[in-house]
């Protein structure tokens, strides 16, 4: 079986109705993005983080995955695939892929302030102030905030590195580190990307583009995976 490596962003969850952070009408509207995804944000202010993060927990509750996310489980009958996703929801678990690396984090489980690995599990959608860990600190969403490490890269990056093609969907491929994922990626592998704004790259070898929604460009991804000669 060969070694598929997916990247999937904001684009993939948005046919399930969650609104991703770079539209016009994303999620960052009206929110300074510092005051709800950063290290200062948090210490000035918790509460409204907290509040930010559940009315996403709400939102993602309501979500199901959609045909993108099922055809990638689906994958997984012929191909040894790893899912890379820039996502904190949960949608590719949903759908049924089995080997999931959240580079950003997950919105479903709560960290501890005081030590970084005491992870949770958030059953429903809220935490509160006063939610504490077994060693008695706030415990804070387990997202990547920005200026912090991206703890799951190195694992990305060993999985990129062994891939056999890798499909880049549904990303602006302008966040990083993620967005250099493609660097690690052997040069004659194939790569496919899936993208209603195909994102500037510099040349590159074996570069397909279909500029798609996630869920029409992965039935055209799935044709080209079976035509493609593994062994060039």
């Amino acid at each position: 079986m060969k070694n598929i490596v997916v990247l999937t962003g904001a684009g993939i969850s948005a046919e399930s109705g969650l609104r991703t952070f770079r539209d016009d009408n994303g999620l960052w509207e009206g929110h300074d993005i510092m005051e709800v995804a950063s290290p200062e944000g948090w210490n000035n202010n918790k509460a409204k983080v907290l509040e930010f993060y559940n009315a996403r927990r709400q939102a993602c509750l309501k979500a199901k995955p959609n045909q993108a996310h099922l055809k990638l489980a689906e994958l997984e009958k012929s191909h040894d695939v790893t899912i890379i996703t820039q996502n904190v929801d949960n949608l590719h678990e949903l759908a049924g892929s089995s080997k999931v690396i959240h580079l950003h984090g997950e919105l479903f489980k709560s960290q501890s302030t005081k030590d970084p690995n005491l992870i949770y599990d958030i059953n429903g959608w809220e935490l509160k102030l006063g939610d504490t860990c077994e060693k008695g600190s706030q415990l804070r969403p387990f997202i990547v905030w920005f200026g912090e490490a991206v703890p799951k890269m190195k694992e990305a990056i060993e999985a990129v590195v062994k891939a056999d093609a890798l499909v880049i969907v549904g990303t602006s491929m302008l966040v990083y580190p993620a967005a250099g994922l493609i660097d690690y990626a052997p040069e004659k592998i194939l790569k496919i990307i899936i993208d209603l704004k195909i994102p500037y790259l510099s040349s590159r070898n074996n570069i397909t583009c279909i500029e798609e929604k996630a869920s029409s460009g992965i039935l055209k991804m799935e044709n080209i995976l079976k035509s493609w000669n593994f062994e060039d």
